[in-house]
């Protein structure tokens, strides 16, 4: 999303707090950020405050001049990227809907048909879930607009219900996908991630301390350039991806059947998942008492799912990733050439600052051709991308030579 301009609206609403954070969060990811607010939104939130935050003069003004004596609304909407609405109250809403221009951030929305619009609504459970709301929301989606669903809660009001403002993680997530390049648009991408868990009784499992977060990360990168998307996930505390098929599994075996469904719709595979290498021979029906000094548990090895992906897939790209704690290189190249991967992707996981459960990540990217991409620290969401580009990358190369990968 980088120099990318944003334009927010701030409506009437206690939820107005918020924007405070989507301004953070989008200067973060290197967005602008201009803001317009209404009246009633400053007696929640100061202009003052949007204006330390973004760095822009917050407009709230329908006649105010810019430079040059520009009428200023509309040089704000010319030049932005998105128009972001977030909180969107019913009123904000409704105006959108019906073309109501009585304010400057109504005057804004209703100029804007040239650049996408994205609704954060929040408001209370009755209010949202009115007749007449849902046709304005209808409406506006039906010319076009898109939304970040309202979460569901202890609202302000003291209801609970549907209506609380969406986390502002998720919110930008949705602006990162608007604004997404789309050089990914030609690829179905299967991506796994997390751990298994494979059970010994009701109670206890074989596992191992995968997080997902590279997983989930290549997963929502992937979807914001363009990319039809399917997670296969074993159990993990990661928040869905937004414009991505999630499916959840447990088992190994139940991974597997997942990947298989998926494959043949599939153009790129990215093998993250820390699928347990041994299950149980046989599980427990009850849970299995402590009674002696010890217990042997007889294992046997579960389904090698790169290995049988790697024999049969034919001109789709595949993408290994090894989790090593010692001779990085040495154990990835043989995994690699033995699965017949087309890159693998290694990093070290007995430190304590990357890997499993940290955001943050440092690999080696190794190729077919004996070729070795250095990737420092990072966090997952930075090093998602730069795997994505791998696979821009093979893509043009095998355009360029006229072979399959």
């Amino acid at each position: 999303m980088d120099a990318r301009r944003v334009l927010l609206g701030v409506s009437g609403g206690i939820a107005a707090y918020k924007s405070a954070e989507v301004i953070r969060l989008l200067l973060k990811k290197g967005v602008q950020v201009h803001v317009a607010m209404t009246r009633n939104a400053t007696r929640f939130i100061t202009p003052l405050t949007l204006q330390a935050l973004s760095g822009n003069p917050v407009w709230m003004d329908t006649f105010r001049l810019g430079p040059e004596q520009e009428i200023g609304h509309v040089r704000l909407v010319d030049n932005a990227d998105l128009f972001l609405v977030a909180p969107a109250t019913a009123n904000i809403l409704a105006k959108a809907a019906c073309g109501i221009a009585d304010d400057l951030l109504s005057t804004l929305l209703c100029v804007a048909s040239r650049v996408p619009v994205v609704f954060a609504p929040s408001m209370n459970v009755n209010m949202y879930q009115h007749p007449v709301t849902q046709e304005n929301m209808a409406r506006l989606r039906r010319i076009g607009a898109g939304f970040v669903e309202p979460e569901e809660g202890e609202l302000a009001c003291g209801y609970h219900g549907v209506g609380r403002l969406a986390d502002p993680e998720r919110i930008v997530e949705e602006v990162g996908y608007r604004l997404g390049n789309r050089d990914l648009s030609s690829e179905k991408i299967l991506v796994t991630a997390g751990p298994t868990r494979e059970e010994i009784d009701p109670v206890r499992f074989l596992s191992n301390p995968s997080s997902g977060k590279m997983g989930f990360a290549l997963a929502r990168a992937a979807a914001q350039r363009g990319a039809g998307v399917t997670l296969v996930t074993g159990p993990t505390n990661c928040v869905e991806p937004l414009h991505v098929t999630t499916v959840h599994v447990n088992s190994a075996e139940q991974m597997r059947a997942g990947i298989l469904d998926a494959l043949p719709n599939t153009t790129t595979v990215l093998m993250t998942a820390a699928v347990c290498d041994f299950r149980p021979v046989r599980r427990a029906s009850q849970k299995i008492k402590k009674r002696g000094a010890s217990l042997r548990l007889d294992l046997e090895p579960t389904p090698d799912i790169l290995s049988e992906i790697g024999c049969t897939k034919g001109d789709r790209i595949l993408i290994g990733f090894a989790a090593e704690t010692e001779e990085l290189v040495q154990n990835a190249e043989e995994k690699l050439h033995k699965k017949n991967l087309d890159l693998i992707v290694v990093n070290d996981v007995s430190r304590g600052d990357i890997g499993f459960q940290s955001d943050w990540n440092e690999v080696k990217i190794l190729g077919r051709g004996g070729d070795c991409t250095e990737i420092p620290r990072m966090s997952k969401e930075d090093l998602a991308h730069k795997i994505l580009d791998q696979i821009v990358a093979l893509r043009a190369g095998s355009a360029k030579d006229g072979s399959s990968t």
